[in-house]
């Protein structure tokens, strides 16, 4: 299975666009400034270009390990070692008939969401508790990851 580098460079650039209305004012941005005892002089001090350029890295990763939460052929390329020209011609009949299979963005979503609960959720909770933040700081954010991951699961389950 070939990696589709421009699907994970749009899955990841998903997170900024879904950050900027998650975190805008209107929307979770204040609550979340309040429970995370965010200041207007600490988001002075930040180094946009840095945060920006980090989170989009990060995503990039998340996006990669998606795809093969997201892609069940890709279970099937790992029964032959990754490389189809050494597969036995049963490998790409079977290809043929379900190598498109649940390839579609709802499928990835879904399994994103999965991902999301399953893992986002439980390392920033686990997070947030010892940093002693509330439930309220543990559900934006963890929010916005399971919505973050759920559209990036849905671009790379579905771009062939």
């Amino acid at each position: 299975m070939e990696i589709n580098f421009l699907a994970l460079f749009v899955a990841a650039a998903s997170t900024l666009l879904v950050g900027a209305i998650w975190y805008n004012p209107k929307v979770f941005g204040t609550a979340w400034a309040r429970n995370a005892e965010m200041t207007e002089e600490k988001m002075k001090k930040a180094n946009m270009g840095m945060i920006f350029t980090l989170v989009f890295v990060f995503a990039f990763l998340l996006a990669f390990a998606l795809q093969f939460i997201t892609i069940h052929q890709t279970g099937a390329y790992g029964m032959i070692g990754g490389d189809a020209s050494i597969a036995k011609p049963s490998f790409q009949a079977f290809m043929d008939d379900y190598g498109n299979a649940y390839r579609t963005f709802k499928h990835g979503a879904l399994h994103g969401t999965i991902a999301g609960i399953f893992m986002a959720l439980p390392v920033l909770g686990i997070n947030a508790l010892f940093e002693r933040k509330n439930a309220k700081y543990i559900a934006i954010n963890a929010g916005y990851w399971i919505v973050s991951m759920a559209i990036m699961g849905g671009i790379v389950c579905a771009w062939k």
